[in-house]
Order: structure tokens, then C-alpha cells, then sequence
């Protein structure tokens, strides 16, 4: 089959695409067709050098796949084993390019407000790198739980996506400052919760957003993840919870939040659901053109999930 490798970290000029030997599935598990797998902020510092693969993991880049059941059939190009508790159905109607968009993302997101925020019913939520992947699932999610989304972003175009999706306000982190702005939306209150990408750099601005017993959830430290200053003084004096979360270091409850998933969100992709929900592609790159996918990401030009189709069957 074919897989993205590198063989130095550095720069996406550093893959290439190899032919390896096709996966058995163990005990347990499923294999999988590949018909498109898509890009995730993660598969650019496993490349780079900052992540490493977690153990017991193959070093084939990717985290998320759609495709068919292979007990049959020749010349396929790619595939991936799955333990069965990780799949989901793919809703009808809609296509393997669509489909790839869900599971990462749309998994992490659920995770983050539910799992780990235990989101109610009229909460505010602010939520950073709004027009991501994860931030497009975030808003569509906080709006099924009847929740109100604020989003950060740095471009209007991305600030109008998010308002597209139900985001009640957003602010553009480049050129004002999102916690005057968070403030005056909130009168002075400040948000329930936090769900931020970014960490160390935004911690003071975020200290100020945050509500009395409020919860401020770090899932990634796009900004570094050192601290100057007083945070945990300031933390308890808001009563405030910092939590963390990282989807792959919690394994064992996997087969949980997928259930879950299926069960209370997958539904709502079907077109005659309402409300509905959907996945946000913003482009689709066969698979030789990985390296300019992942430049794409790196310059953060895209707007939602960046999908990479594989070869067709021969």
C-alpha cells in the first residue's frame, strides 16, 4: 500500500510517499480501505520533530481515515487497522470526503465540552482558533447544546464563517483586544468556559475572560506553554478550574466517546435533521500533493479540515 514518511523532522519538503506492506488486523480490530484521510495540527509536529508518535503507534503520519471494510477485493492503495470500537457509520448521503472531516475534530470538540466541560444549557463559551477544524465543530456543538459560542480569529472572513455556523459574536485577536471585547459581551461577567488552542501566551487575557467558577480548558499550546506571572493567585481568586485534555493519551475511554457520539450527534449530519450540523472542508489534495497540504495548514490559510484523497484503485 501507499503512506506519507519522512525520514528527517523538519519542513513538509521532507515527505514523500512510499510504498509499505499492507496492515493485518490483530485481534479486535478492522481494516480499513482507505478511500481519504485529512490533515490535523498534530501530523505537523509529529513532522516536525515536536510530538513523537505514541507508543505502540506505526510512524505513519495520520490520525483519521474513511473508507470501506476491506474482507475482500484487490488493488487498493491504501489501508489503516482500526479497533472496532473506533468506527463510526458513515451518515447517508454523504461521501468519504465529507465523512473524513468528522472523527478528529468533531470527537475532540465533543470531548471537550461534554467529557470535560460538562457544557449547560445558556453557558457562554469562548472558543479560540474559531474557523479550525476544531473550532467549526465547537461552534455547531455549543449551539446543539443550547449553549452561546464566542470565537477568536485572526482574519474577518474566518469571523464570518463562525458567525455562519451560530457563533454569537467574534473578534479578530489581530487587530483588538478579544478580552475588552469578551467582557463587554459577557457586561462584565466573563465566559463559563474556555476551550484554547493556543495556551501560555493567551493566559492572562484568558484569566480576565473567565467568570467566577468558571472552567478555562487547555487542549493544545500553539502559543507555548510557559507562564510569566501570577496565575494560580489569580485562578483561585475567580474559584476558576484549569483543566487539560489530550485526545490520545485517553485511549481507554475511546470506544466511550465514540458511542456517545454516534448515539447523541451523528444523527444530526443527516440532511432532513433539524437542527443540523456538517463538516467544514476547506480543499482536498490527492495524496501527491502532501507537502503542499501541509503547507497550507502551516500558513494557516485554511478555513475548517484539509482533505487528502488517495489514488484510485487500479
Amino acid at each position: 500500500m501507499l503512506a506519507v514518511y519522512f525520514d528527517q523532522p523538519g519542513g513538509p519538503e521532507n515527505l514523500y510517499v512510499k510504498e509499505v506492506p499492507k496492515p493485518h488486523p490483530g485481534r479486535g480490530e478492522v481494516l480499513i480501505k482507505v478511500s481519504t484521510s485529512a490533515l490535523n495540527r498534530i501530523d505537523l509536529f509529529q513532522r516536525s520533530g515536536k510530538y513523537p508518535f505514541p507508543k505502540g503507534a506505526n510512524d505513519i503520519l495520520g490520525l483519521e481515515a474513511a473508507g470501506l471494510v476491506a474482507g475482500f477485493g484487490s488493488g487498493c492503495k491504501e489501508y489503516v487497522t482500526v479497533p472496532e470500537g473506533h468506527l463510526m457509520p458513515i451518515p447517508n448521503g454523504m461521501t468519504f470526503v465529507q465523512a473524513v472531516a468528522i472523527p478528529e475534530v468533531w470527537l475532540t470538540a465533543f470531548q471537550l465540552l461534554h467529557f470535560v466541560g460538562k457544557v449547560q444549557s445558556g453557558q457562554t463559551v469562548l472558543i479560540h482558533a474559531g474557523a479550525s477544524g476544531v473550532g467549526t465543530a465547537t461552534i455547531q456543538l455549543t449551539r446543539l447544546a443550547k449553549a452561546i459560542s464566542i470565537v477568536t480569529a485572526g482574519t474577518q472572513e474566518k469571523l464570518q464563517l463562525a458567525a455562519k455556523l451560530g457563533a454569537a459574536a467574534g473578534f479578530n485577536y489581530k487587530e483588538e483586544d478579544f478580552r475588552e471585547r469578551v467582557l463587554e459581551f459577557t457586561n462584565g461577567s466573563g465566559v463559563d468556559v474556555i476551550l484554547d488552542c493556543i495556551g501560555g501566551s493567551y493566559w492572562e487575557k484568558n484569566l480576565n475572560c473567565l467568570s467566577t467558577d468558571g472552567q478555562w480548558i487547555v487542549y493544545g499550546l500553539l502559543g507555548g506553554g510557559e507562564v510569566h506571572g501570577d496565575l494560580l493567585a489569580r485562578l483561585r481568586s475567580k474559584t476558576g478550574s484549569l483543566l487539560t485534555s489530550l485526545l490520545r493519551s485517553r485511549e481507554k475511554e475511546a470506544k466511550k466517546l465514540v458511542k456517545a457520539f454516534t448515539e447523541k450527534v451523528l444523527p444530526y449530519f443527516s440532511q432532513d435533521r433539524s437542527p443540523h450540523v456538517q463538516p467544514i472542508i476547506d480543499s482536498v489534495y490527492p495524496l501527491h500533493r502532501i507537502v503542499e497540504a501541509h503547507r497550507t495548514m502551516e500558513e494557516n490559510k485554511n478555513l475548517g479540515k484539509i482533505i487528502i484523497e488517495m489514488p484510485p484503485s487500479s
